[in-house]
């Protein structure tokens, strides 16, 4: 079924759907979601890369019986411990937060949504598993066998994240349902959670995760090395983070060039807010480099004469669709969405480059390790990886607004109607948020700086004590 017959369901069977005023509840249920899917989705990039960094760690620490391999796989286990307990619980208040914030869209949707969250959960759990089992599996498993626990973490990591992506892909590219009389019947479970969108889109995420974590190890690294431990730890512990995400950040062009193609017939809108296209043009448009619309004017724009029409159409005369061709109140904020659209684009290109020039010099026999002006921006790395990921989740989803399913169920009407509640919500989740920040930082930093001191293995409150301790 196409949209628009959707819709001419919709404003014959539920008029209510498609209503365009603003409840008192959207403005606290927007900020909530964008606190807790903004924090939490850190966290998952950790879930979804970290295992592989730890089991190619592992591997090359069995195969050249390298120690300092393996103790880097190690601390970086218990690290990815850290951060999994506290990605459960801001994940877990995630999954009361859907039907809490947005009870118009799980109270039509629920059924269509179903089977992606309950795979999702599934995975969560398999991978809690596999991670107790991988922490306390040092000198009590055989190396090989130990080191293929890492892999079903890594495997459920990147199939928890698909099913969630799924889910928000379909709200971009709504599939598998039928609306009659006002309900949703005809579900097809499975047609949501393979839908179009959904490969092109996890796999983007996917990227990205590799980005933030792989860039986020690193730097911590480069922090050291430019700290003047200067030791075979610190350059190992570099590497191998710092290879992945150069991987990462190489392929992720092409693969959000894939995401975006057919973008002007699936969300024109959010082209056109991308691209900054007040109007559609004769012939080619141009790329806008920075700009904002003030009075549905450009201003501010560096423009790039044919270059828009050939990224965003694959065409040197193919216009991209203008604003003037969606009704105002089907746009979303232009500007917000075209500023996180390019920050993303722009960090990515910098970091893009930053990894060319590291590599292309070691392979001229230069190490950029030795030099201060790149370990003070391979520490940046990290941050700048989570702000091109911030910016890029800002971009597509302000871009989809005002529709929380993209041309069948606006946003509006999928908040609930009361607001107090919601305030409350919002501050204590903040508390919490920031709780969490703090103890996070504490712990690892406690860590830190112990296995600095020389303490080889940190203590477990609930594993069982280490033989000698046991003889003792």
């Amino acid at each position: 079924m196409s949209v628009h017959q959707v819709l001419a369901q919709l404003s014959d069977a539920a008029p209510s759907m498609l209503a365009s005023a603003e409840p008192a509840g959207l403005l606290p249920a927007r900020q909530q979601m964008a606190l807790s899917l903004g924090w939490h989705i850190i966290l998952a990039c950790f879930g979804v890369a970290f295992p592989a960094m730890i089991f190619v760690m592992h591997l090359r620490g069995i195969q050249k019986k390298d120690p300092v391999a393996l103790e880097l796989a190690k601390r970086w286990a218990k690290v990815s411990a850290v951060l999994f307990a506290i990605g459960a619980v801001s994940g877990t208040v995630l999954s009361f937060e859907m039907g809490l914030l947005w009870p118009g869209l799980m109270g039509a949707f629920g059924d269509v949504l179903g089977l992606p969250f309950a795979f999702e959960g599934l995975a969560f759990f398999l991978e809690a598993i596999f991670l107790g089992i991988y922490l306390y599996g040092w000198g009590r498993i055989p190396p090989k066998r130990h080191v293929l626990m890492v892999l079903p973490m890594a495997v459920t990591g990147v199939i928890g994240t698909y099913c969630v992506l799924a889910v928000n892909a379909w709200m971009n590219v709504p599939t598998g349902f039928r609306i009659v009389d006002g309900e949703v019947t005809d579900v097809e479970p499975w047609a949501v959670l393979f839908n179009s969108h959904a490969f092109a889109q996890s796999g983007h995420m996917w990227l990205a995760a590799y980005m933030v974590a792989g860039f986020s190890i690193a730097g911590v690294y480069a922090v050291g090395l430019l700290r003047g431990r200067r030791d075979r730890h610190h350059r190992l512990g570099f590497l191998v983070p710092f290879a992945f995400a150069t991987i990462a950040a190489l392929a992720q062009p092409f693969v959000g060039h894939l995401l975006g193609e057919g973008l002007d017939e699936r969300q024109p809108a959010k082209l056109a807010a991308f691209e900054l296209a007040e109007t559609t043009t004769d012939g080619a448009s141009p790329l806008r480099i920075g700009g904002v619309i003030i009075d549905g004017e450009v201003k501010g724009a560096l423009d790039i004469p044919y270059l828009g029409s050939l990224i965003a159409q694959g065409s040197a005369t193919e216009p991209v669709p203008g604003l003037d061709t969606i009704p105002v109140e089907d746009q979303p904020p232009v500007n917000l969405t075209h500023w996180a659209f390019q920050t993303m684009i722009g960090v990515g290109m910098l970091l893009m480059l930053a990894v060319l020039l590291y590599w292309f010099m070691r392979w001229r026999g230069r190490d950029l390790l030795d030099n201060r002006w790149f370990l003070r921006f391979a520490a940046l790395g990290g941050p700048l990886a989570v702000l091109a990921l911030q910016s890029g989740w800002v971009a597509t989803e302000v871009g989809r607004q005002p529709w929380i399913v993209h041309g069948v169920m606006r946003t509006t009407d999928a908040v609930g109607d009361y607001t107090s509640g919601l305030w409350w919500l919002l501050a204590a989740s903040t508390v919490l948020y920031g709780a969490m920040t703090i103890g996070a930082v504490i712990v690892l930093r406690s860590m830190a700086r112990r296995w600095r001191a020389g303490a080889g293995d940190l203590p477990s409150p609930y594993g069982p004590r280490p033989a000698e301790a046991v003889e003792r």
